[in-house]
């Protein structure tokens, strides 16, 4: 399992990002995957996560309604499109993965693969 984030960088309160994870070395199609996040100081938490079989998808509440996550099957890629940034969204992102099974949800405690992480900055 290869999991490579691409996309973070420096951006003023307000601004938007959009994340990649690109997947290589599974089955992608039965994986669910999930957004983590780590800011200095603070141990690591699940942002968001997308499931297989329809896409449902999970977020934390303090970026509900301003974080969408996709992923595209065919490129092997999930987003996560970060709107409204805020200073306290500030941290390495990390995507991670983890095997479904049939109808099941994506589950941040289940995540097992973890890619390296892309650094997101909010500031002015």
């Amino acid at each position: 399992v290869r999991l490579v984030e691409s996309g973070g960088g420096l951006v003023q309160p307000g601004g938007s990002l959009r994340l990649s994870c690109a997947a290589s070395g599974f089955s992608f199609e039965n994986y669910a995957i999930g957004w983590f996040r780590q800011a200095v100081g603070k141990g690591r938490e699940g942002v968001s996560c997308i499931s297989t079989i329809g896409g449902a998808s999970k977020y934390i509440n303090s970026v509900k309604g301003r974080f969408t996550i996709s992923r595209d099957n065919a490129k092997r890629t999930v987003y996560l499109q970060m709107n409204r940034l805020r200073p306290e969204d500030t941290g390495v992102y990390y995507c991670a993965a983890h095997e479904v099974w049939g109808n099941d949800a994506c589950n941040f405690a289940a995540m097992d693969s973890w890619g390296k992480g892309t650094p997101v900055t909010v500031s002015s």
